[in-house]
């Protein structure tokens, strides 16, 4: 196989949850412009079927289809429709994040944590286990879990400085529990040729502006500890993506890949 050719998705089945999202508009269309049929998902049909409608008007496959990752008999009826549909998954992208519970502990409910919780713990690993018994059934698979850096480091707090903005406590748990996920399920599903990985974003956002950085303050700070001096673009997710869903990664398997500008080399 020409090691261009690796990269390449064509027969393959993809969902993307919050595939209509910040991130998973790019992951969506990464997955699609390498031959992919993409499933992009979310609570919001609508939004979806926007982005579908985009992928499709450049000739590439996508479908829309709603799921909500707090309703365990939404996620059973989504997985079930689309092995109906399409006869296999291929790809998962566990990327949908409830943000209900960003913040402080002090300020932190038990409802808040519960309703977070419920996307971001339970939801995740019961769209995870309807998914890779159809993989297991196949013999083959392959699910990509988006984590953070707030997955592999604790929040720096001081970069934050008075801006109002914080890191929640819930989203820190959330995201260093998928990086754990991603080696348990590796390392129990390798016998079965699914292979399970986790990337790891820094910050991304694609509203900053020089008038911003030149304001100082969250943004500037954020940059002056960034190696690149950058946070990421829109781009920045779809290599990371395509490498980890294709064949050009088939011997990589519980691997979380950090992908920040160099923000945790310090």
């Amino acid at each position: 196989m020409n090691v261009m050719d690796s990269f390449r998705l064509e027969g393959k089945v993809a969902i993307v949850t919050g595939g209509s999202g910040l991130y998973g508009t790019h992951i969506s269309t990464a997955l699609a412009e390498t031959g992919a049929l993409v499933v992009i998902a979310s609570r919001s049909l609508d939004n979806c079927e926007r982005q579908a409608e985009t992928l499709r008007s450049r000739g590439l496959s996508a479908v829309a289809r709603q799921l909500d990752l707090a309703d365990e008999h939404s996620i059973q009826h989504f997985t079930a429709q689309i092995v109906n549909e399409f006869q296999q998954i291929d790809i998962l992208i566990n990327n949908s994040v409830s943000r209900i519970g960003l913040a402080d502990i002090e300020q932190t409910t038990a409802e808040g944590w519960l309703a977070a919780e419920q996307v971001n713990g339970l939801g995740l690993m019961l769209l995870t286990k309807a998914v890779v018994s159809t993989m297991r059934e196949r013999q083959t698979g392959n699910i990509i879990n988006i984590s953070s850096i707030q997955g592999i480091l604790g929040p720096h707090f001081p970069v934050y400085g008075d801006s109002g903005m914080t890191s929640g406590i819930e989203y820190t748990y959330a995201k260093w529990g998928m990086v754990g996920i991603t080696k348990w399920l590796a390392n129990y599903y390798g016998k079965y040729n699914i292979r399970v990985n986790c990337i790891s974003p820094g910050g991304y956002n694609p509203e900053n502006t020089e008038q911003e950085i030149k304001a100082g303050g969250f943004l500037q700070r954020y940059l002056e500890r960034t190696p690149l001096g950058r946070m990421a673009d829109e781009t920045d997710i779809q290599g990371a993506i395509v490498y980890l869903a294709s064949a050009a990664s088939k011997y990589v398997t519980g691997h979380n890949l950090v992908l920040d500008g160099g923000w945790s080399s310090w």
